[in-house]
């Protein structure tokens, strides 16, 4: 046995060892200060680095075993068998986990984003590899896998500064349509959040429907005065439309009751 070369080998593989241990971090280092320059989630820069470190760490033990003369095709061969059996039973996990980094890297929502999504609603409170934890209207804590919120439609309410608002106003058909209108104007005149950009407030006769005349009111809003706003609107239109006797319509039904005479046998 050439001993002396199986000792330069030996030293050679710790050597590729030390040197590659110390060129990982080295690259982690640089990798992290400019991925944080980049305005990555801290999050996501995490999860990047510890996946490179892996995969490179590795790399390296196979390059020193196999510089220190061992066999490797035999623990590729074995590796490779149960990376395809982990991926096969963490199908689901790899997928949150994938679904996780595509939220973070392309920033769809982030924390204190109020979104929706079709297993409800809620504000974001943290972004997680597998998980986005939420917090619904009614304080309960939702912990959605990250996979439903990338194959599924996602509304994201927080995504724009402004929103737009349609509410819709139902009178009788006796109502004065030219009252209503001044009512509804002067509503919306009064209330200093609702804005005249992007575009000005509009009131529309909007439908003759079976029992009522629709009127549709549109305008424009910040994101966080939406549900103030809807809320506090439609208790001010039904006073005034009370003071004015304005009638606002709603399903009635009419049962008529007909006694019938029997012959008396």
């Amino acid at each position: 046995m050439d001993w002396m070369g199986l000792m330069i080998d030996v030293i050679t593989a710790v050597i590729i060892f030390v040197v590659g241990w110390f060129l990982i971090k080295l690259i982690k280092k640089i990798l992290n200060k400019v991925l944080e320059k980049s305005n990555f989630e801290r999050s996501l820069i995490s999860f990047l680095l510890s996946v490179l470190d892996f995969v490179l760490k590795l790399v390296v033990i196979i390059i020193a075993l196999s510089t220190a003369g061992i066999d490797m095709s035999s623990f590729t061969a074995i590796l490779f068998g149960l990376t395809t059996a982990l991926g096969l039973a963490l199908k689901d996990n790899l997928s949150n986990f994938a679904s996780g980094a595509m939220i973070l890297f392309f920033k769809q929502f982030k924390s204190g984003d109020f979104i929706s999504f079709s297993g409800g609603m809620g504000t974001v409170q943290t972004i997680e590899i597998l998980n986005t934890t939420l917090l619904s209207p009614d304080n309960k804590t939702l912990i959605v896998p990250n996979n439903q919120l990338t194959t599924n439609v996602i509304t994201n309410f927080s995504k724009k500064d402004f929103r737009r608002m349609d509410m819709t106003f139902g009178v009788g058909y006796n109502d004065n349509i030219d009252e209503v209108k001044k009512i509804l104007k002067e509503l919306i005149a009064g209330d200093e959040r609702i804005l005249n950009e992007p575009a000005p407030p509009i009131v529309v006769l909007d439908e003759l429907a079976d029992s009522s005349l629709n009127f549709k009111v549109r305008f424009w809003l910040k994101s966080s005065d939406y549900f103030n706003v809807q809320w506090e609107l439609n208790e001010k239109v039904k006073k005034a439309f009370d003071s004015k006797n304005v009638n606002i319509p709603y399903p009635q039904m009419d049962v008529h009751l007909y006694k019938e005479d029997k012959e008396t046998k």
